[in-house]
């Protein structure tokens, strides 16, 4: 409610009127004796002008054209300086210049060559489109250049679909599936004509680079239209579509790619945008349909997505437990893949499964590339099993819904790359492909990509299957190895020799985490596979000590796969400090345990640590021991990801979304929203770069009230850049340990008074749902690979002493490997597995603060603020961006 107010000021005549000062001097400068706080600074100088009153208009305009500061400065009858402005009436909180991040002289630094970029998705819609489309514009304008959208894909070039995007533009783009600035397919382009009319419209926008997200076809297009481009300008000139002047500044086109689709499909890239979302659809879909298999024992056959490229149907084949998986790449071995489908699915049942499940990729082929079709499997498993089976098509549903926290973050650090890419490139550099390699941000030629990714649909025209495996990134094979070694080879054709069959014991230690059920499930069946014998210790190291072991059977871990927890129980107590180290010991020879996997988080790793160095007293410890990581917060050392990390991931990323449409419902209302994540910054630097937050709090920057004084200015300039009807909802994120004094509760109350009611202020604590209901894909597949490859490395530090008894007809010894190296974590680094000895990780790991000391993700910590418009929205690097931008346009 607005009413208008008349101030009436009494003036005392005994005052001395002052000097009034020069019309040339800045009033600004001069101390004020009244501050009015004003909204439509047209209407105050029209007034003034009607009134003959001097003033001074020192207000700055924003990116979107409104004024984001409104300061008129004007003289009162005594000449003191009186100003109407829509600040606080404390000018010193905005004008005191910041220093460091968020400074004018920071954001000057970030900038680079002027260059004006167009950013178009092109081909099948994919879920982190818009994170990229998000992250090329606003990193693009902290670089001081100008950024277009071109919609609906290439059709937008040749139909002048082309618009100025600002740093508002794409608010809200994250959480959105498909990509928002339009896809089309797009005839005329691939006419001569059609590019000559993108062409022109390009060079008519002043456009001299084009960042493309899409498939392999986008791709090549955009490459084709480069190698096209000179003789398209000599032709707009000729013809007098363009001046001589446009032709002359135009004589290059920069094209960086990114890889946008579900498949998984492009060679040189371990992964795609969208593809880990579009797996997240796949896997909710089978386990909803798994439990109406469970309660009507059907068979289920389910055909998702991929024509030349497997990815989809093998990922969610083993993160969903699937009985048989049809992918293009590897056909079944057989001469009757009717007969091995028909021999697995009978032998599951017989083991008492009351489902069967198969997944087959659209593209599926037999040896002889005969199409293998859902229908068709589901006539077979009808006739020769007598299952009652029916087929569910995914089709469009598998590119639908918000973008996973893999997505986002995989595409904002593409897109910053690719800008980055633009501005080094020359007239020589061939066209980039931005892609990820082994945990990596990569840049490599996007032809020579295109070729292999074509090489693969070859490959498999001729047969050759092995070539089209091998064309495909190292992790996808290995998968496939995984996936058949613990769910189709369940025949008796991997069995080790007697002599080398193991009691292997599988604990879980520390919190629960997601993929804790998967690790175990994959060890029992892969060590039953084996010949070997799975023990299941309960609830941690007391359980061990109380005797709590039982001999765990293949179906008696069926479906525990997606579930989330540890069904074998949990706690944090370690041996040698909360359990005795000698009932430990007592426990495993009694039950001959021969080698030991534990799960878990930072405990688990000092329950290794300890059992490694207490082998010279206990021979019963002298076993192999692997230690797979599985904990939320991501802080054990020896492997990039933790197990449960990114399904917390995921939880935070789907709280955030929900926390942000309040605090956007609200109006001008931020949220400091804790994390977990220990001593450790993962999650709340992660989260805060897949969720937008403005700022994030972690343990190994701390925080101080001189950073809340500059976050709270932060926040005021970009609420002040606001429309009044239309501001902005924005999070932070604090993670839970990182001050003592400065609480969720105290950070958000500081942020409240400091902000002058420009914004309000709440708290959102997450608390134990960042563990997540049900295990993420990403967390299934790292545990069925690494619980595998810990089976393995049992059995490769095991091989020598039980070979050696066995040579001399002796019984196996209690002592079977005591080398420091068989105490270890089994880790992910980029794409290999990796066994580190505990021994060794001591020494790059911070043991009071539990976690390693270097951090791979450390590196997207920045981006968290850049991306947020931290110094963007001060007077002095908005007048310094349109200094910039003014000196492009001439």
């Amino acid at each position: 409610m607005t009413s208008n107010v008349i101030i009436r000021l009494l003036l005392n005549e005994s005052c001395v009127i002052k000097n009034k000062p020069d019309l040339e001097q800045d009033w600004g400068l001069n101390e004020s004796a009244l501050a009015l706080s004003v909204f439509d600074v047209v209407t105050i100088k029209s007034q003034l002008d009607t009134l003959g009153y001097p003033y001074q208009d020192r207000s700055i305009k924003s990116f979107s054209g409104t004024f984001q500061l409104i300061e008129l400065y004007t003289l009162d009858p005594l000449n003191n300086t009186i100003i109407f402005s829509n600040k606080p009436a404390f000018p010193e909180l905005l004008e005191n210049p910041l220093s460091g991040p968020g400074s004018a002289e920071e954001a000057g630094k970030n900038m680079g060559p002027k260059r004006k970029i167009g950013v178009l998705t092109s081909g099948g819609d994919a879920p982190g489109m818009n994170a990229c489309v998000r992250a090329v514009v606003r990193y693009g304008i902290s670089k001081g250049c100008e950024v277009f959208a071109v919609y609906e894909g290439y059709q937008g070039l040749v139909d002048n679909g082309i618009k100025k995007m600002d740093w508002k533009s794409v608010r809200g783009y994250l959480s959105v599936g498909g990509t928002t600035i339009g896809t089309a397919r797009c005839m005329p382009f691939k006419t001569r004509e059609g590019r000559l009319q993108a062409a022109q419209n390009l060079i008519k926008s002043g456009i001299d680079s084009l960042i493309v997200c899409g498939g392999d076809g986008s791709l090549t297009g955009a490459d084709v239209f480069r190698s096209e481009w000179s003789g398209l300008t000599d032709e707009l000139l000729q013809n007098e579509r363009i001046s001589q002047e446009e032709a002359d500044s135009y004589t290059h086109l920069t094209i960086v790619g990114l890889v946008g689709s579900i498949d998984n499909d492009m060679s040189s890239t371990d992964i795609t945008i969208g593809a880990v979302t579009s797996l997240h659809r796949i896997c909710e879909s089978v386990d909803s349909i798994g439990t109406t298999a469970l309660s009507h024992s059907r068979a289920f056959v389910i055909e998702v997505m991929g024509r030349h490229c497997g990815w989809l149907a093998l990922a969610a084949g083993i993160a969903t437990g699937a009985d048989f998986v049809f992918i293009p790449e590897r056909p079944p071995a057989g001469d009757d893949w009717k007969d091995s489908l028909c021999s697995v699915a009978e032998r599951h049942r017989r083991l008492g499964k009351r489902k069967t499940v198969v997944i087959v990729a659209e593209g599926a082929l037999d040896k002889n590339l005969n199409p293998i079709k859902a229908k068709d499997i589901k006539d077979i498993l009808t006739d020769r099993l007598g299952l009652d089976t029916r087929v569910t098509t995914l089709g469009h549903t598998q590119r639908g819904g918000a973008p996973a926290a893999f997505d986002r973050i995989l595409a904002t650090t593409q897109a910053v790359a690719a800008v980055d890419a633009v501005l080094r490139s020359t007239p020589e550099t061939p066209s980039p492909m931005i892609g990820m390699s082994n945990n990596e941000v990569t840049s490599g030629p996007l032809m020579k990509a295109v070729e292999l990714t074509h090489e693969v649909a070859k490959a498999i025209g001729e047969k050759n299957f092995a070539r089209a495996m091998e064309l495909r990134d190292p992790q996808f094979a290995e998968e496939y190895l995984a996936y058949n070694a613990t769910t189709i080879l369940d025949d008796d054709s991997m069995l080790v020799p007697e002599h080398r069959r193991l009691r292997i014991g599988i604990i879980n230690v520390g919190a629960p985490a997601g993929g804790m059920n998967a690790a175990s499930r994959t060890a029992v069946r892969y060590a039953l596979n084996r010949g070997h014998k799975p023990f299941a210790i309960s609830n941690g190291f007391p359980g061990l000590a109380a005797g709590s072991v039982e001999e765990l059977t293949w179906i008696g871990v069926d479906g525990w796969t997606s579930r989330g927890g540890s069904e074998l129980g949990t706690t944090r107590a370690v041996p040698g400090e909360a359990v005795d180290m000698g009932m430990v010991a007592y426990q495993l020879q009694k039950f001959n345990i021969q080698s030991l996997l534990v799960v878990g988080g930072f405990e688990a790793f000092s329950s290794v640590i300890n059992l490694e160095a207490a082998r010279s007293k206990y021979p019963s410890l002298c076993i192999p021991i692997g230690l797979i990581s599985a904990t939320v917060s991501n802080n054990v050392p020896g492997t990039d990801f933790s197990l449960g990390s990114d399904t917390a991931l995921n939880a935070i990323v789907d709280s955030c979304d929900a926390i942000v449409q309040s605090a956007r419902s609200s109006r001008r209302r931020v949220f400091v929203v804790e994390v977990q994540g220990g001593r450790s910054g993962y999650l709340a630097v992660e989260a805060g770069l897949a969720s937008g937050a403005s700022t994030i709090y972690i343990p190994e920057e701390g925080v101080n009230l001189s950073r809340l004084q500059s976050d709270s200015r932060h926040l005021m300039a970009m609420y002040m850049d606001d429309a009044a009807d239309k501001s902005e909802g924005r999070i932070i994120l604090r993670n839970e340990t990182v001050s003592k004094t400065y609480t969720t509760d105290v950070i958000s109350d500081i942020l409240k008074d400091e902000g002058h009611a420009l914004f309000d202020s709440r708290t959102a604590v997450l608390g134990h749902i960042q563990q997540g209901v049900n295990p993420s894909p990403m967390d299934r597949i790292r545990a069925t690979r690494l619980a595998k490859c810990s089976i393995d490395f049992f059995e490769e530090h095991t091989s020598g002493a039980l070979e050696k008894a066995f040579a001399n007809n002796e019984d196996a010894p209690i002592s079977l490997s005591n080398v420091p190296e068989s105490a270890a974590v089994v880790g992910v680094s980029g794409v290999s597995v990796v066994y580190r000895s505990v021994k060794e990780l001591i020494q790059v790991t911070d043991m009071k603060n539990r976690k390693p000391i270097d951090a791979w993700w450390m590196s997207h910590r920045p981006l968290v603020d850049l991306l947020s418009g931290r110094g963007l929205f001060t007077p002095e690097a908005q007048a310094m961006l349109n200094r910039s931008q003014n000196e492009n346009s001439d």
